[in-house]
């Protein structure tokens, strides 16, 4: 355990130092290129459903196979090497800097006022339609963006590497890839995609409410409403997103901000309403849009905190 906690930290530092060079290889394409080719093999209509399992666990038992040789090999060699070789894997399965990078590329020309180039911008990381989203529904979809992911991207893929080491977390990447590309609830993915998108609530369901608590609890309160009064309207709006996991994350971020997310989406030209999170005491503007990264920073350095209290315990019981 203490093992992963120092490659965990090694990683996490690496990540926030480099990032994800977008010239290097990186194991999250290999992965979607296995993704792609069995798809198109195994996405049959008539077998769709009993499909989407077989390959979510082709792909599983892929990356595990990959994961937990790398790093059998790396710590054969001696214990050093692998830590580094662990913390080498996990640094390229987080996406701190990525994502902080992501919500910069908006925010610059939102302030610069070129807002065809943060609606440009803002649609390379959401789904939603961004063309006509004045400064308020921008800073809304980068910040919903930015919480969600909190998760998703760094604390949870920390978690499995808690418990797994870099064969967990790459093992969580997985299966998160597998929901990105065949998880949605539409004619060609519903009954092929069930597996993947069930299987990752499944993953994300204990990382989530954890991060949740930790941005609830550490993160600047912008609101000046007393704990128990952020803690309950977290409790109460978390529930409403549509996704088990993501209303945990969104809904802390809008309590410890003072402001509302959810609303109207449109995809497609089709409108989606949201349950809304949050009480709006601060009109949504691009400098939230900094806070979301500050208080994804807080809630990472707390998550892993908590995450290297829990292994020294474990080591020393």
């Amino acid at each position: 355990m203490i093992q992963h906690v120092l490659a965990i930290g090694i990683g996490l530092w690496l990540d926030r130092l480099i990032g994800d060079p977008p010239d290097w290889p990186h194991p999250v394409r290999w992965i979607g290129s296995l993704i792609n080719r069995l798809k198109k093999r195994l996405n049959v209509p008539q077998y769709a459903f009993r499909n989407g399992f077989i390959m979510l666990f082709i792909v599983l038992v892929i990356v595990a196979s990959a994961a937990i040789s790398v790093v059998a090999i790396a710590y054969s060699v001696h214990p050093v090497i692998g830590i580094l070789a662990e913390a080498l894997l996990i640094a390229s399965g987080l996406s701190q800097k990525s994502l902080k990078q992501a919500a910069e590329d908006v925010y610059q020309p939102l302030v610069q006022g070129d807002m065809a180039l943060a609606r440009h911008k803002l649609s390379w990381i959401v789904g939603r339609d961004t063309e006509m989203l004045g400064e308020s529904e921008i800073t809304r979809g980068v910040v919903e963006t930015v919480s969600e992911n909190t998760s998703d991207g760094i604390t949870a893929p920390m978690f499995w590497a808690l418990l797994f080491g870099a064969p967990g977390l790459w093992v969580y990447k997985a299966v998160n890839t597998c929901d990105s590309m065949v998880g949605y609830k539409n004619k060609e993915f519903h009954a092929f995609g069930f597996a993947s998108a069930k299987f990752d609530d499944v993953l994300n369901y204990v990382p989530s409410r954890i991060t949740g608590l930790m941005i609830v609890l550490f993160t600047r309160n912008d609101s000046g409403m007393p704990l128990k009064r952020r803690l309950s309207i977290w409790l109460r709006d978390a529930k409403k997103h549509p996704s088990p996991n993501s209303g945990w994350l969104e809904a802390a971020t809008a309590v410890q901000l003072g402001i509302e997310l959810g609303g109207v989406n449109s995809y497609g030209g089709i409108q989606s309403i949201r349950a809304k999170m949050g009480e709006p005491l601060f009109r949504l503007e691009a400098t939230h849009i900094k806070s979301a990264v500050k208080q994804m920073n807080i809630a990472v350095i707390s998550f892993f905190a908590l995450m290297a209290l829990g292994g020294i315990l474990f080591e020393i019981t």
